[in-house]
């Protein structure tokens, strides 16, 4: 037995069909979840970044009728300046309509609630992937493994004489199935449980933007002119 008839590369190319169909999936599987790794991780840097400018820009004592007007239209806007877009244009859709502050109220928070909602599909978009190669990807791989110890007992039954020789392509080529599940699982589980938590921490504080642009409208409304500002 030489060198190259143990190489990997070898092992590969010789291991039988449903082994290599096992490797070229969990090798998909890899690929996918390292593009979702970094295309996630930019666009959640991304995200931070809008929030810190539109927190900074919300905060600085800027009329909310001039802040709003800034923002076109026709341009939909993510993360919190899509959830104050949602609600100060519900809030001033209804405030011509009735002067109950509870009404407007309520419909000011259901509208940001649905643009939370929304944000919550897209910083989490793609994330059930990752989770599912962290989980399947092992068992795949042990699929593969018991696949080879098969065809190695099989190897063993055809041959009068029980060698190394006989068995070890066969237990390698298993080991490498086993070795490709955990390579494709252990990435995607640690950056399935950091980007989760960078996701639900920035939900998290867009939920309490929401909150706290409520409670700036109920004390506009509470007023005499009912023109709200950040002040």
């Amino acid at each position: 037995m030489n060198d190259n008839t143990m190489s990997i590369p070898h092992l590969i190319m010789n291991a039988s069909t449903v082994v290599q169909l096992v490797m070229l999936l969990l090798l998909v599987a890899s690929v996918l979840s390292w593009v979702v790794i970094f295309q996630r991780s930019i666009a959640l840097n991304r995200a931070k970044k809008e929030y810190n400018q539109f927190e900074e820009s919300f905060w600085s004592g800027v009329d909310l009728n001039e802040l709003y007007r800034e923002i076109p239209a026709d341009d939909p806007r993510h993360g919190a300046e899509h959830i104050f877009q949602a609600g100060f244009r519900e809030f001033n859709r209804l405030m011509p309509k009735t002067r109950d502050p509870d009404t407007v109220l309520e419909g000011v928070q259901r509208s940001m609630r649905v643009a939370w909602s929304r944000e919550e599909d897209r910083l989490t978009q793609h994330l059930v992937f990752l989770a599912t190669v962290a989980s399947a990807s092992p068992y795949i791989g042990l699929f593969g493994t018991v696949w080879g110890i098969m065809g190695s007992f099989q190897a063993l039954s055809l041959t009068q004489q029980a060698t190394l020789a006989t068995v070890a392509p066969w237990i390698a080529e298993a080991l490498i199935a086993t070795a490709m599940g955990l390579f494709a699982a252990i990435p995607a589980v640690i950056f399935y449980n950091r980007l989760s938590n960078s996701a639900s921490r920035l939900l998290g504080k867009y939920e309490d933007f929401a909150e706290e642009f409520h409670a700036i409208l109920h004390r506009n409304l509470q007023g005499r002119d009912g023109k709200p500002s950040a002040s």
